[in-house]
């Protein structure tokens, strides 16, 4: 009697889908981000396309003819100055989001070192960062910006002056953040299990913790951005920063001191005031996103 040899059964293999897959559902779900995502990739197509395309000495004064509405020839027109409101904005546009980049990178990357500083090694360095950041973080921000930047001689003022002066107390947010979630991260399993199989300090901070924060790293680094653009806005529109630069903010304390609504010179303030308006409402909405990412307990179910 002939006997079958049954064959074992085939596992069925789950595919997981790729990272970029699960990226486009959440973007899918989340309108919010997706639509800030949308936004901020717009504004910058808008000043790349336009650092190749647009001359970029006509977004300095007497580079062009004066007060001219939009047209064919100044799409987004002139102002009173003899600047080219379509070059002022692509150069204003690339001088905020170097801002906002360099700020609020800097930002975090002071606020993620010394979190992970105090809540690893804890004791007196944490007593002392956490005793700082207490003392330092009720203090009106934009005031300190103000004075510091009300105290300098305007012909000392630059691009990179004002981002140093939007990063000296930027840190302190981001600190407090991965401070916490430091402290809730090293009582966890796997970080004693690293410790008992001989792991250093280093190799549990950079391979079993850090992986875990970039999540809530990404949702700092958007807030801080976020922050930084508000705060040479800000100060632009009081007049504090480099006043030849184009900036977006000093666009519109340039129309305000001429008075462009009065003459009827509308299109001055508008322009760069719905762009800031695009900038920060993407901002915001790429945080929101990135938070609800973050924090679990916001996070939507598929």
């Amino acid at each position: 009697m002939s006997t079958v040899a049954l064959s074992p059964p085939i596992e069925k293999r789950i595919e997981r889908p790729g990272r970029f897959i699960l990226l486009l559902r959440y973007l899918r779900r989340n309108k919010g981000l997706a639509l800030g995502v949308v936004i901020l990739l717009g504004l910058v197509a808008f000043t790349v396309i336009g650092l190749m395309t647009v001359d970029l000495k006509q977004a300095y004064p007497l580079s062009v003819a004066a007060k001219k509405p939009p047209s064919w020839k100044y799409p987004f027109g002139t102002d009173f100055f003899g600047r080219n409101l379509l070059a002022a904005m692509v150069v204003g546009m690339w001088q905020t989001a170097f801002i906002g980049v360099f700020a609020g990178g800097l930002g975090t990357l002071i606020g993620v070192v010394l979190g992970f500083i105090s809540a690893y090694f804890g004791k007196w360095i944490d007593a002392t960062i956490r005793t700082v950041c207490q003392i330092l973080t009720p203090i009106p921000v934009l005031l300190i910006q103000v004075v510091i930047a009300g105290s300098l001689d305007k012909r000392d003022v630059t691009i990179v002056t004002m981002a140093l002066i939007v990063v000296l107390l930027a840190w302190m947010g981001p600190t407090l953040v991965i401070r916490a979630q430091v402290l809730t991260m090293k009582e966890r399993q796997f970080v004693a299990v690293a410790k008992l199989s001989g792991v250093s300090d280093l190799g549990i901070i950079f391979k079993e913790i850090l992986p875990c924060l970039l999540p809530f790293i990404a949702a700092a680094f958007v807030a801080q951005v976020f922050s930084a653009v508000f705060a040479a806005f800000y100060l632009a529109v009081l007049g504090l920063g480099p006043l030849r630069e184009p900036l977006l903010g000093n666009i519109i304390w340039a129309a305000q001191s001429q008075g462009a609504f009065f003459n009827g010179w509308w299109w001055w303030p508008i322009i760069p005031s719905v762009a800031m308006i695009l900038i920060l409402g993407s901002l915001a909405l790429i945080n929101m996103g990135l938070d609800e990412l973050a924090n679990p307990r916001v996070r939507r179910s598929e």
